[in-house]
């Protein structure tokens, strides 16, 4: 494309060890994309670019290598059809005609979303209640694959520690660990908060603003503009949402974590032990008076970002006389334990498998739910 800016050169400041010596900033970096993120680009994100804003990141969005790539994995990840009824199968049968025609317009600029299909599912483990899944069209979802590969390993290098959901290399059993170890070191205050509604209350402006303070590629926030911006279509009604990011679509846990990484620093200035998973957190402090201190930072810091907890939550908890639930575990005087709805996602996932209109084999029954079981438990 012409009239880009050409991408800043790093700033020199000192590397990390070992940073120059090649394959070491690779495997430092694994889990990134190699197509998309070269060895010097990632010796790029390591020593930090100039104004700690990244340029010309369009092209390599747009890029057919990394389409493939998007395209891959949308495949591989299945998945219902969107809006216009077009199967992961009937892409993948003209899957080089398809990325032809989706890297064209890309690069010509008339690349549009289309409408999201949303369809309400039950919460798991709560029969009687539905959560909405947004479902993107193939052609959008490998599009906001490929965001993601770029954009991810960018804001991905300045995440806090204690920040686990959707994150690579990071997994919910992690997240469980952190609260038992924080547990058994004293923090057995806990304030056991979510937040309400989140993924469909984020302010779009504020989320823009903070996309921007790591990227200037006006291409690339036009487009993460689009995502946020496409119409929803439910039964017979359709509308724009004016806040959120839709919870099915492949951007939004990377963009739901952007939003929420400057509560994690600022309860980390605190000096206040965090464990967050998404937008289902704790809180771990010494005594109850930093507990409800804590409380009081994290309230006065959602209203200041247009969020709000869930009014059925947030509660100080005393662990060691009393109990709280975290990402389906329950936590009670010291010893922990699937909780009521792990239990029931349990049982539902076990009855799916062992349906006897399956059709498969005793023994792959059997490892199926070896495997199952085994990431069940902490």
């Amino acid at each position: 494309m012409t009239g880009r800016p050409k991408e800043e050169r790093p700033s020199a400041v000192p590397r990390a060890d070992g940073a120059g010596r090649e394959g070491e900033v690779r495997a430092r970096w694994a889990w990134t994309e190699p197509e998309v993120w070269t060895e010097r680009m990632l010796t790029a994100l390591e020593n930090g670019v100039k104004g700690g804003r990244w340029y010309c990141l369009y092209d390599k969005v747009m890029a057919r290598r990394t389409l493939e790539v998007a395209a891959a994995r949308v495949l591989a990840n299945g998945g219902a059809p969107g809006v216009d009824q077009v199967t992961v199968e009937r892409v993948a049968d003209r899957l080089d005609e398809n990325l032809g025609k989706l890297a064209e317009s890309l690069g010509s600029g008339t690349y549009r979303p289309q409408e999201i299909r949303r369809k309400q599912i039950p919460k798991p483990g709560k029969k009687n209640e539905l959560r909405p899944l947004g479902i993107p069209t193939v052609r959008d979802r490998t599009v906001q694959t490929a965001l993601r590969l770029v954009l991810e390993p960018i804001f991905e290098r300045d995440f806090a520690e204690h920040s686990y959901g959707f994150r690579p290399g990071r997994s919910c059993r992690d997240a469980l660990r952190r609260v038992d170890g924080l547990l058994k070191t004293g923090y057995t205050w806990v304030v056991d908060a979510d937040l309400k509604s989140y993924f469909d209350t984020i302010p779009h402006d504020r989320l823009l603003e903070r996309v921007r303070m790591k990227v200037s590629d006006g291409s690339v926030l036009r487009l993460v503009e689009q995502f946020l911006h496409q119409e929803v279509l439910e039964d017979l009604r359709h509308w724009t949402p004016e806040t959120g990011t839709p919870q099915g679509a492949v951007i939004s846990p990377l963009l739901s974590n952007i939003y929420l990484d400057p509560l994690d620093w600022e309860m980390a200035a605190a000096g206040v032990e965090m464990v967050r998973y998404a937008d289902d957190f704790v809180l771990q402090c010494r005594t109850e008076e930093e507990a409800a201190a804590a409380l009081e930072r994290v309230r006065t810091w959602t209203a200041e970002a247009g969020l709000a907890l869930h009014p059925a939550k947030p509660r100080l908890v005393d662990a060691t006389n009393g109990s709280f639930e975290f990402l389906g575990y329950r936590f009670d005087r010291g010893r922990k334990w699937p909780g009521r709805k792990a239990e029931q996602r349990l049982k539902d996932k076990v009855r799916r498998r062992t349906k006897r209109t399956k059709g498969h084999s005793l023994e792959a029954i059997i490892t199926a739910l070896n495997q199952q079981l085994a990431g069940w438990m902490v």
